[in-house]
């Protein structure tokens, strides 16, 4: 009887798992805890009360749980933890106990705002003695499979949440279950689950987001690789197209919203760097996500962008099957209009890769382009005024920079609104029409010359390549206006432009403040200075001499002294003051003294992408890669998609030649013929497989040089008669080429 009773169980204890666990071992017969573990883990009644803890956790216990990268600065620990801090204190839900007078309540009430009242150490050991069992593994499963939908009707229908935080309990535990991804889950017992679990409220997925923060990297990669296996599986066993949209799977929408907790636990528990630009508005976010993502971040002012390294790489998110069979112009059109109705992955950016993000982009950008037009051709009729439909500029190749700034300024001035048509770029007595090349050509132009060190605007350095904003520069803030709408319509207008800066221009342009951190390619030679500064074991005052008084070189090469504080040269740098010397001396480099340049170039380019997805899409590092391209020229991938017309095909004897020539080039000239044939020497986001290039005959033999229609990625290639006759054709076609005017 007494034996009957122990079994009779209605929720577990990790000391009550043992106990059963070892009458079953002596008698030989596991069936009476497959039981227990069947009647526990399929209620959700038994499992919130299971393996309750009634004290916070230690210190110890969170350290255990966290796992924080050992390599890191202590400072830099105490600050991302601080930061956290601030996030998991705001709105959120208190784990408060139920009035249904359940295990340790008193002590339950003591725990913190993000604590759950789990013992998660003693859920994993647990599960790590029970699992090696089949038997008692597929009790687990089989429960799983009972409890799921009961918990999506509670979630849905009842409003448990709301009553009893401690619910969140079930899911923490059964999220601990290290099987969750294997082949037997995946079927059924996993995608029920997800579907429970991305019916839990904002407030509780805010609260579970800030409690796997505190996780190890490997238990937030395991996770992750949970959803992202039930992903993979569904999308390569159904045959998703522009009929069967995976938009309509229940089980990829259910593990991509529970996917995007861990995404958020995964920022929320990396590094976090909370300096903003103090002018710069809250990023646009569209409405449908606005609460998620408040919620998700703690209402505290942190966003993804805040995260300088997650305790995952943000490119394990990404699912790329999933990516092969979005048909993206549906998906923008949920993201954007029926919300409501229909899921968007693009509500998920992280799980998109830079090219579908990139498409979707495009999408919103030419429906802009064609709204534009569209108001223009109503307004002429109502008004009977003759508008361009299209953003105009006719400008002189010699005068580029005064013709384009004249007419932008203009625009920005009268109607900013005509940024957001089509470009449409006109030079003077050439008889070009721009169906794209022309733009792409005006771009490259008006960056050579913007760009030009002569011209004083930014400065060049020779050891990193990268260009930076001139502080002492006599040019006025139009012409750095000019710069940013430049880069704002060429990714408006999806052009590649060969501009070099380091990527804390892109952090700034995203809302960001720069730090030190960000010297380390901004201004190595700096950067190595002041580090050598903060670890000199010696005493700085005596040995180095240094004031809070620096100096900086105009550009008839005069000193320039700037206080970093008042009557900073006659406050010397200390071993207990350095930290800030370094601090107020990177802001001055980074923010302060370009702060005039900065502000004029990020006014530019918000006017063209201001009510774009831009900065909600894309990462610093991807907004880099849509506006330069990529630097990696895989010509083996452009073979492999170029398309013949006119006669030729891949297995044609000069498309042969034609190949084996362009692989033997050298670096210089690969990019010199992909100027030639696209209007720019960088590959598109995701390579040169992206890159639509078609190889048209153009004749027989003859001494006339190859074209191109770079507006269409056409290479037009006459049938010569020898390959040393192609190459010298060849290069002497992209070597020369420039302009649009007609021979």
């Amino acid at each position: 009887m007494e034996l009957n009773h122990k079994f009779k169980v209605t929720y577990l204890t990790e000391e009550k798992v043992y106990e059963i666990l070892d009458i079953c071992g002596e008698k030989e017969d596991y069936s009476p805890l497959i039981r227990v573990i069947g009647r526990v883990f399929s209620s959700a009644e038994g499992l919130v009360q299971s393996f309750r803890r009634s004290k916070p956790h230690t210190k110890e216990e969170l350290k255990s749980l966290q796992g924080k990268d050992e390599d890191k600065d202590e400072d830099e620990k105490e600050a991302a933890t601080a930061s956290a801090a601030v996030a998991m204190e705001e709105d959120s839900p208190a784990s408060s106990s139920s009035s249904s007078g359940r295990l340790g309540d008193s002590d339950v009430q003591k725990l913190g705002p993000d604590e759950v009242s789990v013992d998660v150490e003693a859920v994993r050991r647990v599960y790590e003695r029970l699992l090696s069992n089949e038997k008692i593994e597929a009790a687990f499963l089989n429960a799983l499979v009972y409890l799921s939908p009961n918990v999506e009707c509670d979630l849905t229908y009842h409003n448990v949440y709301s009553r009893d935080p401690n619910y969140l309990n079930l899911f923490v535990i059964v999220m601990e279950n290290s099987n969750l991804h294997s082949p037997e889950y995946l079927e059924i017992a996993l995608p029920q689950f997800c579907k429970a679990m991305s019916k839990l409220p904002l407030a509780a997925q805010a609260k579970l987001a800030r409690l796997w923060s505190r996780y190890k990297a490997e238990q937030i990669r395991r996770m992750v690789e949970t959803f992202q296996q039930l992903i993979t599986y569904k999308v390569i066993s159904n045959e998703f197209n522009s009929r069967n949209l995976v938009n309509d799977d229940d089980a990829v929408v259910a593990a991509t919203k529970c996917l995007k907790i861990v995404y958020y636990a995964n920022v929320l528990g990396g590094d976090l760097d909370m300096e903003h630009n103090e002018d710069e508005d809250e990023e646009p976010i569209p409405e449908s996500s606005e609460l998620t993502l408040q919620e998700l971040l703690g209402r505290s002012g942190i966003r993804t962008n805040d995260c300088r390294r997650p305790l995952v790489l943000f490119e394990e998110f990404v699912n790329e099957p999933l990516n092969e069979v979005l048909e993206m112009d549906k998906d923008y059109t949920f993201f954007k209009v029926e919300t409501e109705n229909k899921f968007s992955f693009m509500t998920c950016p992280f799980i998109l890769n830079a090219v579908t993000k990139n498409l979707g982009l495009y999408y919103d950008n030419r429906i802009r382009m064609y709204s534009e037009r569209r108001i223009t051709v109503l307004y002429s009729l109502v008004q009977g005024q003759q508008l361009n439909p299209y953003l105009r500029l006719k400008v002189r190749r010699d005068h580029i920079i005064d013709d384009a700034l004249v007419r932008l300024e203009m625009i920005a001035m009268e109607n900013p609104a005509d940024l957001k048509k089509q470009l449409y770029v006109e030079f003077e007595g050439e008889q070009g029409v721009d169906e794209g090349g022309v733009s792409k050509e005006f771009f490259q132009l008006v960056v050579e010359e913007i760009f030009n060190p002569d011209i004083g605007m930014f400065t060049y350095d020779e050891r990193t390549r990268l260009f930076w904003f001139n502080p002492s520069s006599f040019e006025n803030d139009g012409q750095y206006t000019l710069i940013g709408i430049v880069l704002g319509l060429a990714i408006y207008n999806n052009c590649i432009l060969d501009v070099h800066f380091p990527m804390v221009v892109y952090r700034k342009l995203m809302g960001k403040k720069g730090t030190f951190r960000d010297l380390a390619d901004a201004n190595p030679v700096l950067n190595q200075s002041l580090k050598e500064l903060m670890e000199y074991e010696g005493s700085v005052e005596e040995d180095m001499m240094i004031t809070f008084q620096i100096s900086q070189t105009d550009l008839f090469g005069n000193a320039l002294m700037y206080d970093l504080r008042e009557n900073g040269d006659k406050i010397p740098v200390t071993n207990d003051n350095r930290k800030d010397f370094i601090s107020q001396y990177t802001d001055y480099i980074l923010n302060k003294s370009v702060e005039k340049q900065f502000k004029a170039f990020r006014r530019g380019f918000h006017m063209v992408t201001n009510e774009s997805p831009l900065k909600y899409l894309f990462r610093p590092e991807e907004i880099e890669l849509l506006i330069c391209g990529s630097r990696n020229l895989d010509f083996l991938a452009l073979e492999e998609t170029t398309e013949y017309d006119g006669g030729y095909n891949r297995d044609s004897r000069i498309i042969k030649e034609f190949w084996e020539t362009l692989h033997s080039f050298g670096e210089d000239q690969k990019r010199l013929f992909l100027q030639f044939t696209t209007g720019t020497d960088r590959a598109p986001v995701g390579g040169l497989g992206k890159l639509k290039m078609i190889i048209a005959k153009n004749g027989p033999d003859t001494d006339r040089l190859p074209t191109s229609h770079t507006c269409f990625n056409v290479l037009l290639l006459p049938e010569y008669n020898s390959k040393e006759k192609l190459r010298e054709r060849l290069l002497k076609a992209i070597t020369y080429a420039k302009g649009f005017g007609m021979l």
